[in-house]
């Protein structure tokens, strides 16, 4: 509980206050008082987004979306291993936030979650939470991660990544205008256990069989063989390193 006291204040904080609100809960208030408090301000709903970036284009037909998933969706939250209560949250994969409201009333304004790595959200019954890593390009990166694997040897991570493309406006009658781009991705990053980094898998098996030494690089090597493993489905991926994680 007393962690719980001491980081409500900044479990929930505003785009402008990001990562600087100093404020304290009170000792004896309720968490959903303490809650309460502190959701005041606004970071901007999907039409908000929508129009930046239709003023920044000049474009404003879109195809695709920012969000993973554009409704709010109920999920619990955890800060180390305490749970700090359930929120209602939508992540905007292209700005790298996960945006809370307590409720799904639509008058409710929306906050961000602190960009803080000992929190954690939930997601169908695996963590999310923001890390430091290393894409296949050797880019050091920060933004969120969701476990896949837990495991003894080795961990397993899913990114999910947007990229906005500017559309162009129509030159004439004849040629159509081509709207404003959201294109989603995934990203799979491993950590060995030990090792202080997490780097992108290569969804190529050659390049995947080089983060290995050897015996294990054979023993993986046949066991994608045997089993027909599909390194760019994420259900091979997980049954991947649950065997390398058993050896």
């Amino acid at each position: 509980m007393k962690h719980i006291i001491s980081t409500i204040s900044f479990l929930i904080v505003t785009q402008f206050t990001f990562s600087q609100y100093a404020g304290q809960v009170a000792a004896g208030s309720s968490y959903n008082a303490a809650s309460s408090a502190l959701v005041n301000s606004v970071i901007g709903d999907m039409n908000d987004q929508y129009a930046r970036l239709s003023k920044r284009t000049g474009i404003d037909q879109f195809s695709g979306s920012p969000y993973t998933n554009d409704e709010f969706i109920s999920a619990p939250v955890f800060y180390n291993e305490e749970g700090m209560g359930s929120f209602y949250y939508r992540y905007n994969a292209y700005n790298e936030e996960i945006e809370l409201k307590k409720t799904k009333l639509a008058e409710e304004k929306v906050s961000s979650l602190v960009k803080d790595k000992a929190i954690k959200i939930m997601i169908n019954g695996k963590p999310m939470g923001f890390s430091t890593f290393i894409d296949k390009k050797g880019n050091t990166t920060n933004g969120y991660l969701t476990t896949l694997l837990n495991g003894k040897k080795v961990n397993l991570y899913r990114r999910d990544k947007v990229k906005f493309t500017e559309g162009q406006k129509a030159q004439n009658s004849f040629v159509k205008a081509v709207p404003n781009r959201f294109t989603h991705f995934i990203e799979y990053y491993y950590q060995m256990d030990g090792v202080n980094r997490i780097d992108e898998i290569p969804l190529k098996e050659n390049k995947l069989l080089k983060l290995f030494k050897e015996p294990l690089r054979a023993k993986i090597k046949t066991y994608i063989k045997d089993n027909n493993i599909d390194i760019k489905e994420e259900a091979d991926l997980v049954k991947l390193f649950e065997y390398i994680d058993g050896q």
